[in-house]
């Protein structure tokens, strides 16, 4: 006589199990991400301007260790969105409040304990900017919901455009300052254009101010600034030497000057 429980009863009756038989199986994420897909970006600007993002919010964040900044990596959000191979890589993004002291192949938000990137910034192309506009935000505002969403196309200095979920869970645009800038609530920092040279190559980079409206520098410009501010340290320390160099010769030739007239007088000098 058959001691097998019929599939009905079962359904009905899951305690009828053995208990050490493992009744439910949960299917497990996936293990075998891929983490470059071979595909080179759009310009040697486009790669120059993604450093640049990761580079300056280092420096901005330079005292702190509770946050992620990525760029040109892959984020993967679903176990069917990795099956399906589909590629989800922001040029940059920024997760905040989870460990940063350690580096990631790519974001995988099930490693993550759930945590999604809270800044994005894409920096468009001809060929992706339809994309960047539709497609992705509205996976970062519906999945990701993600607060900050920029796009950028760097061969465009007026191409800046930015978003932060509202209350209503949608994406509201932000309004330009004077400077054609973003806020961003997130990093609590401006979103803004810098013109000038880095890496060779001349354009209006995308770049971060702070809240006093002061370039984030690069940390090489930081170095560099703290090199010229050791030099002018260095420079007035040099001066205030001489200053005083000067002062004691000329409390020294006033002091021979009154021993040369004391001594015209018939005094001696080491009575005074």
């Amino acid at each position: 006589m058959s001691t097998e429980i019929p599939q009905a009863e079962l359904s009905q009756n899951p305690t009828n199990f053995v208990e050490d038989q493992d009744w439910w199986d949960p299917p497990m994420p996936p293990t075998d991400l891929i983490f470059d897909d071979g595909e080179p970006l759009e310009s040697n600007r486009h790669r120059i301007g993604i450093n640049v993002l990761i580079r300056s919010l280092l420096q901005a964040f330079a005292d702190r260790n509770d946050y992620f900044a990525g760029g040109n990596m892959f984020v993967y959000y679903s176990s069917e969105q990795a099956k399906n191979r589909e590629f989800r890589g922001p040029d940059f993004f920024a997760v905040l409040d989870v460990d940063g002291s350690y580096p990631r192949q790519g974001w995988v938000v099930w490693n993550e304990a759930g945590r999604y990137p809270d800044v994005i910034i894409e920096l468009m192309s001809p060929s992706t900017a339809r994309i960047d506009l539709t497609t992705k935000k509205i996976l970062y505002e519906r999945t990701f919901k993600t607060l900050n969403y920029f796009v950028y196309d760097p061969f465009d200095a007026n191409s800046l455009q930015g978003w932060q979920l509202g209350n209503s869970g949608h994406y509201e645009e932000l309004t330009h300052n004077d400077e054609g800038w973003l806020w961003c609530e997130a990093l609590e920092l401006w979103v803004g254009t810098w013109d000038g040279t880095i890496d060779k190559e001349t354009s209006s980079w995308l770049r971060f101010y702070d809240q006093q409206k002061n370039l984030i520098p690069l940390p090489e410009e930081f170095a560099q600034l703290q090199a010229e501010t050791e030099r002018q340290r260095a420079e007035t320390e040099r001066q205030r030497a001489e200053i005083e160099r000067q002062r004691a010769e000329t409390e020294r030739q006033r002091a021979e000057r009154l021993a040369t007239r004391l001594k015209e007088l018939g005094e001696d000098p080491e009575n005074f």
